[in-house]
């Protein structure tokens, strides 16, 4: 069996707590491989290799920085399908879902070969007599991020990638669950131009989350998971002194006018749902129809295609629509919560209870379910399921839609599919709703834009990606200079009054 490593200053490092979690490969249920668990000690070694290389990389400049950004790209292309599969198989994600992984973290790390633009300072000539003011934005020293495990691509690319472009160095923590494709980037950060000790992975569990949090030389946290885990690193964060951004958990709803297309609306559905098992934070799992014959029309469209889906392992290539789920866990999670939408009156449209895949009756496969019938009082529409699981309300006017995304607690991302330009701009203006989608069911904005959710789905003030990035990872320093000539001893050399 395949035993994983930290990697820390430029070599892969044997953990040495003792402590071990399996990595399984969900499509067979069986362990795979072991990672370690890091310690606090373990933790403060690698923080403190990272503090003394972080200096001499800041002074760097910025294009020589963005140089490195410019070969990773490269590397990323030329690996694409060795990241891909190794994602796959500790994931269970198809491979055309893994390429979209590490292709959407791909497209940060290209926006980060702007940073010479982006950490331009500004300059004031002549602000006051003989005085001119200028700016700079100088890096925060030692960075961290908390990454999740169903993104093990993209959302460490989109934290380390601006961090280290702006002079940082990083310390990634990836979810336990699929730590080989984070190892893989840090080795390919390096094999691009990265100094040792710049981008440092350690591997561990709520150990290695505490060690980051209470590590004084670590200056911010970023994390993505689940809501009352990205509270409490928040609060602890920031009681720390660090500057904290954390994403967590989302129930997102997407409207559907009855002018819709309702092809087009089931397969947005059907791609926004059940896409990646479900295990996305955008994922849409509450189809909002408005009005009884919308919804009608709508499930005459949906179950069908819902029905079709094919499920099974990716090395099935093309053939699957989606794999099977991270662990048995998180299986035994969706159909309790399948079980109690049941229990509580939601009608099942379609039954994936008793899906069963021949020859991998040990891996972690959920067929689809589809619920009719659901009210904003059930577990399934209020609880965040991460799994192939959507369920239906019936709203009976525009504004009984709009309420129930409004009024839930996570405000991640949400969409409205109509031919109605006054609706949809009217529904843009008013969601209380971080990321919207006008007829696109998965409105995760592009590299150059920023990523972040409302009310419980989001902690801190700045967004991920995008000109927040460089914000987040930065801190501005103001200098205000005066270089007097032909000033007399004993001169006035204070500030004067600037009207």
């Amino acid at each position: 069996m395949q035993e994983l490593t930290h990697y820390i200053g430029g070599a892969h490092v044997k953990g040495n707590s003792g402590r071990f979690a399996d990595v399984m490969n969900p499509a067979t249920g069986e362990v795979q491989a072991r990672v370690p668990l890091a310690n606090a000690d373990e933790m403060a070694k690698a923080v403190d290799i990272a503090a003394k290389a972080q200096p001499a990389w800041a002074a760097v400049n910025p294009q020589r920085r963005a140089r490195v950004m410019m070969a990773f790209v490269g590397m990323l292309h030329r690996d694409m399908d060795k990241l891909a599969d190794a994602l796959s198989r500790e994931h269970g994600k198809t491979l055309p879902d893994a390429k979209g992984d590490v292709i959407r973290g791909l497209e940060v790390v290209e926006y980060c070969i702007g940073a010479p633009q982006m950490l331009k300072g500004d300059y004031t000539d002549s602000a006051g007599p003989g005085i001119d003011m200028y700016s700079m934005k100088q890096a925060l020293g030692v960075t961290a991020g908390i990454t999740p495990f169903n993104f093990p691509a993209m959302i460490p690319m989109w934290m380390f990638a601006p961090a280290i472009v702006c002079g940082n160095a990083f310390i990634l923590k990836p979810s336990e669950r699929d730590p080989s494709v984070p190892l893989m980037l840090a080795e390919l950060m390096e094999e691009a131009g990265l100094p040792k000790g710049i981008l440092q992975v350690v591997n561990g569990d709520k150990e290695a989350v505490d060690a980051i949090l209470y590590n004084d030389t670590i200056q911010s946290v970023g994390f993505v998971g689940s809501t009352p885990i990205a509270e409490y690193i928040y609060s602890t964060g920031c009681a720390q002194g660090k500057r904290v951004q954390c994403f967590g958990g989302a129930k997102n709803h997407m409207i559907i006018m009855p002018d819709a297309d309702m092809d087009q609306a089931a397969d947005a559905l059907v791609g926004a749902g059940y896409g990646a098992a479900g295990e996305r934070c955008m994922a849409i799992s509450v189809a909002v129809p408005v009005g009884d014959d919308t919804a009608d029309r709508l499930l005459e469209k949906l179950v069908p295609r819902v029905e079709a889906l094919k499920v099974g392992p990716y090395t099935s290539g093309n053939d699957v629509d989606y794999g099977p789920v991270v662990t048995a866990a998180a299986k035994a999670n969706i159909e309790r919560l399948v079980q109690t939408g049941i229990d509580q009156g939601a009608k099942l449209v379609v039954d994936g209870r008793n899906f069963n895949l021949q020859g991998y009756e040990d891996g972690f496969f959920v067929g689809a379910h589809l619920f009719d019938n659901v009210t904003k009082d059930m577990d399934i529409y209020k609880t965040e399921i991460f799994g192939p699981v959507l369920s239906t309300i019936r709203a009976q006017s525009y504004e009984e839609a709009l309420g129930l995304a409004m009024d839930h607690e996570y405000g991640n991302g949400t969409a409205i599919f109509t031919r109605d330009g006054d609706t949809a701009r009217d529904f843009a203006n008013r969601i209380n709703i971080g990321m919207v989608g006008i007829n696109v069911p998965i409105p995760v904005p592009l590299a150059y834009h920023t990523f972040g959710g409302w009310k419980k789905s989001m902690f801190g003030d700045l967004n991920q990606h995008g000109p927040d990035a460089f914000k987040f990872y930065t801190r501005t320093k103001t200098i205000t200079s005066r270089w007097p000539s032909g000033i007399k001893e004993g001169g006035e050399f204070s500030i004067p009054l600037m009207e």
